[in-house]
């Protein structure tokens, strides 16, 4: 087969998919944003791997930009997308199959360029402007009427992209479930998967102490401000307690903050003097071994997120045999069941993830058959290998024979 992979930040959640088709020897070729890719240029045997330059105000027409201001960047994006597609196709290469991700609007246009093609979308989240990550944290960022229009403008070129496309994916079932249902038949339930030959519990004792949280952003959404919140309760009642904390200073999903200023460094001012800094180590972003070592070394691993997309670090803590205290949200939810694989906690209640690191802490002996639970969920839903990546390459089979389409689906967890 000819199979195109277009993501802004490729490979991201084609990694897996892109190995396993080059490395038995179909054509691929992947397409990302040139500046993205000059960062981090990533290299895969087979892969023919192109650029593409971000648009401007000089490379996008006017008229195609006479559209709501909300959706203006990804129709811009989606048409910068297109145009390379179509030198691909003037030069003989018309895929079997695309593949796209929902954000950004990169798939927008693409079924236009290759009619012929199937085109996949990887469909991460659908906006709403109430019951997920909107209006969740109020006393944070209250819900204002604008905040709640925007949820409408921030969706259309998701809508675009839907409309023009075969079929989806979308990883966890709560996220299928955020989309419309007109769209819902039409999205198979496959997760991105995690290895877990490779993460695994370590040969080592864990450190009796260790206290670890992770997240790519220290940020709102993935309930870094209520952690450091919970800090002077776990230490007061944990005097020995080490606290890892894992992530850098920018910003992925929450509201920005003003040049200069992270949430890290707000919430070191709102807790000076109730926070022992000296019992806590931030490590900022680190090599995946490191954080791999580092979770097979943690006694209790705190994950916390506003209702939203599921982190890949929850499901690799449980692989590596964490014992996990999450948050009582919707997706956290999905995986983790209260006592047999885990503990969930309310998300807004420093006391409460206090009270339980406490009890874990004081209790661990008889917590390993919950590590092993944890690790065992992953193995059964979300294993790369054999559940995962499997179904993935079912449903690009079915697809490119045209067995499967707008009606059709399948779930892998």
């Amino acid at each position: 087969m000819r199979l195109l992979f277009v993501h802004r930040y490729f490979p991201t959640q084609y990694r897996h998919l892109v190995t396993h088709y080059a490395s038995h020897g179909h054509e691929v070729v992947a397409l990302g944003d040139k500046l993205e890719l000059l960062h981090d240029r990533p290299h895969y045997q087979g892969v023919k791997l192109l650029g593409y330059d971000g648009p401007t105000a000089e490379t996008v027409p006017a008229k195609t930009l006479a559209i709501d201001s909300r959706a203006r960047d990804a129709v811009a994006r989606g048409y910068v997308v297109a145009i390379g597609a179509e030198r691909f196709r003037r030069s003989g290469f018309i895929p079997d199959v695309v593949f796209a991700h929902i954000g950004w609007g990169e798939g927008i246009f693409l079924k236009d360029v290759f009619p012929e093609a199937k085109l996949l979308l990887y469909c991460e989240f659908f906006y709403r402007a109430r019951g997920a990550d909107v209006g969740f944290d109020t006393a944070e960022f209250p819900v204002t009427a604008d905040s709640t229009f925007h949820i409408r403008s921030h969706n259309a070129p998701f809508l675009m992209a839907l409309d023009a496309s075969d079929h989806g994916v979308a990883p966890t079932r709560w996220q299928w479930s955020q989309f419309p249902n007109v769209y819902q038949p039409q999205i198979s339930v496959i997760h991105d998967g995690i290895d877990t030959d490779v993460v695994a519990p370590g040969l080592g004792q864990r450190e009796e102490e260790l206290v670890t949280y992770v997240a790519r952003s220290l940020e709102p959404h993935r309930g870094f401000h209520i952690f450091m919140r919970a800090i002077p309760e776990i230490q007061r009642r944990r005097p020995n307690a080490r606290i890892v904390i894992v992530g850098g200073d920018d910003v992925s999903y929450s509201p920005r903050l003003p040049d200069g200023d992270t949430y890290r460094a707000r919430m070191s001012r709102e807790l000076e003097g109730k926070i022992d800094f000296s019992r806590v180590t931030f490590l900022g972003h680190i090599p995946y071994r490191d954080y791999i070592a580092l979770l097979q070394k943690s006694a209790v691993h705190v994950y916390l997120t506003y209702p939203f997309v599921l982190s890949w670090s929850l499901l690799e803590a449980m692989a590596a045999g964490c014992l996990v205290i999450g948050s009582r949200t919707a997706p956290v939810e999905e995986v983790i069941d209260d006592g047999r694989n885990g503990f969930l906690v309310d998300f807004f209640s420093p006391e409460a993830i206090a009270s339980k690191v406490e009890e874990v802490l004081s209790q661990q002996k008889t917590m390993q058959p919950l590590r092993e639970n944890a690790r065992r969920t992953v193995i059964e839903r979300y294993d790369l290998k054999r559940v995962c990546l499997p179904a993935q390459i079912s449903l690009v089979e079915q697809l490119a024979a045209g067995k499967c389409g707008r009606f059709g689906s399948q779930t892998a967890n």
